[in-house]
């Protein structure tokens, strides 16, 4: 069901007057994410007309952008996902661990977004990797399960039942590996820096900046869910999967800006539940703070998860366990032509034209006066 008001809503409306006061300024992501919020199923993408077999009810079913900042369109996408993380959970214990930045790194992150990224990434894979494959500790190429396959490959060597690694020897670890190659990327030229932070591009400002960071306690977090890896996966697919805001949190667009709601997470209970109005412009400006760098993955899988060893690696995971492999209960595959049943009696749905972008529908004659629009 559609929302009474959308981020789409608001940049149809103000997004023209914003790209022409910030022209020069704005990034080809930034105008791409814009146009495809702008035309989501709308006829700009084209789409088709279904029309009932029994009683003649017809809709327009325009097609959705698919864009990943897209309030409308990840939802789905976070349904698919988690299906298919559901299906390589193995029958041991699993812990949910992360990684945290100190606020003088995600400042550096600010103005650096694709390299200090992919950094976190690479850096708190290889610090689990490495302490998980020391045999003082654990012995095993890990991944987020409690356990791992053996470095000879013949066993599963499981970790203790609520303890997986020790948090403080993975701070240390992931300070030291991360702010080693931040300092490499630095000296390489491939960090920049404006505004407040431009002194930062000459090395021994960056070194002064950087010192109190190396002194602090990166705090890693690693804890078995109380509700089970399920739950734990149900929060990632919201997580990795959510926009800067979602459509159902906005209350009002109008001459004194965008109101919608936000968390105060400094308050508890019923008022930690806030709400804002900002400008037009500063709103459209916050949202597009959140839009990824073109071709960065923000989901990606290590260890027995890992690219094209995944399905032998938890074949052989399951072997050693004496698991049965996972059942899917998968329902029966529908025709390629499903579409909903007609809303008003439930008879069949039929495809009786579809047009192309910038295009709108013809309709069959005399049932204008009963349309209605679904998305797909």
């Amino acid at each position: 069901m559609r929302a009474d008001l959308e981020v789409a809503d608001i940049f149809r409306a103000a997004g023209p007057a914003y790209r022409a006061a910030h022209a020069g300024h704005l990034s080809q992501p930034h105008l791409k994410v814009m146009s495809a919020i702008e035309n989501c199923r709308t006829a700009a993408l084209g789409g088709h007309v279904e029309a009932c077999e029994d009683c003649g009810q017809w809709r327009i079913a325009y097609n959705s952008c698919r864009n990943r900042h897209c309030p409308r369109c990840q939802g789905a996408a976070a349904r698919t996902w988690l299906a298919e993380r559901e299906a390589d959970l193995l029958p041991v214990g699993y812990f949910h661990v992360v990684f945290t930045l100190p606020a003088e790194v995600a400042h550096i992150a600010f103005q650096n977004k694709a390299l200090v990224y992919d950094l976190l990434f690479r850096a708190a894979s290889e610090t689990m990797l490495t302490i998980a494959a020391d045999p003082k500790h654990l012995g095993a190429h890990m991944i987020v399960p409690g356990g791992g396959i053996a470095l000879d490959g013949t066993r599963w060597v499981s970790s203790r039942p609520a303890f997986l690694l020790p948090v403080k020897v993975l701070g240390k670890l992931f300070r030291r590996l991360f702010l080693t190659r931040l300092l490499t990327l630095h000296d390489a030229g491939r960090l920049v820096f404006f505004g407040s932070m431009a002194h930062l591009a000459e090395r021994r400002a960056f070194l002064h900046y950087l010192s109190p960071v190396r002194k602090k306690r990166w705090v890693v977090y690693a804890k078995p869910p109380f509700a089970g890896p399920e739950a734990v996966l149900a929060y990632l697919s919201r997580y990795t999967h959510r926009v800067a805001i979602s459509n159902r949190r906005l209350i009002a667009f109008d001459e004194a800006g965008v109101t919608f709601r936000y968390k105060d997470y400094r308050r508890d209970g019923a008022d930690r539940q806030r709400v804002m109005t900002l400008a037009t412009d500063e709103f459209i400006r916050r949202f597009l703070l959140h839009v990824l760098p073109r071709g960065f993955h923000r989901i990606r899988h290590y260890g027995l998860l890992a690219g094209g060893s995944r399905k032998d690696c938890l074949a052989l995971a399951r072997e050693l366990l004496a698991a049965a492999p996972p059942v899917t209960n998968d329902p029966p595959a529908e025709p390629d032509d499903f579409r909903p049943p007609c809303p008003c009696c439930g008879g069949r749905m039929i495809v009786i034209e579809v047009f192309e972008r910038c295009r709108q529908p013809r309709g069959p004659p005399g049932a204008r006066s009963t349309n209605r629009e679904t998305a797909p």
